[in-house]
Order: C-alpha cells, then sequence, then structure tokens
C-alpha cells in the first residue's frame, strides 16, 4: 500500500468559504493529499479515505454547518384549506 502517483489526478483546490470535507472532498493518508472521489478507497493506494475530520474542533464546525444547511434546505409543511 504506497503512493503510486495516481492520486494526483484527483487533488482537490482549497474551497474559499467553506471546508474541505463540508464540499465533499476526502483526505488520503497514506497520499498525504486532498481528493475529490466519490469513492471511499484511495483509486492510488487502495487506502481508505477519511471523510470527517479528526480535531474536535473542525468536527464541531462542520456539524455546525451540515446542521444549518439541513435546517435551509427542509420542506415546508403544505397546509391544506377546506372551505
Amino acid at each position: 500500500m504506497t503512493c503510486k502517483g495516481i492520486c494526483i489526478r484527483h487533488k482537490a483546490q482549497k474551497p474559499v468559504g467553506s471546508g474541505r470535507y463540508a464540499s465533499g472532498q476526502k483526505r488520503c493518508q497514506i497520499c498525504e493529499i486532498f481528493i475529490k472521489w466519490d469513492g471511499l478507497w484511495c483509486p492510488c493506494c487502495g487506502y481508505r479515505l477519511r471523510t470527517k475530520p479528526r480535531n474536535l474542533k473542525y468536527k464541531a464546525k462542520l456539524r455546525a454547518r451540515t446542521k444549518k444547511m439541513s435546517v435551509a434546505t427542509a420542506p415546508k409543511p403544505i397546509t391544506v384549506r377546506s372551505r
């Protein structure tokens, strides 16, 4: 399980105004890189990708941001009026 250099093709740029994990980026511990990838496993080395931060401070930020997004996108209840 070593880096073969394939992950460079999927290297993700740091997003402005939001966190890496909140924008869907994942981190490979072996390749030491953030990548934009849909799978759970690194395309380069086959190691499991990290989808959440390890630091308590950044975990709280991610939780707050996802909670805020879910409240903003929650569907409004439909009211039915009868005559």
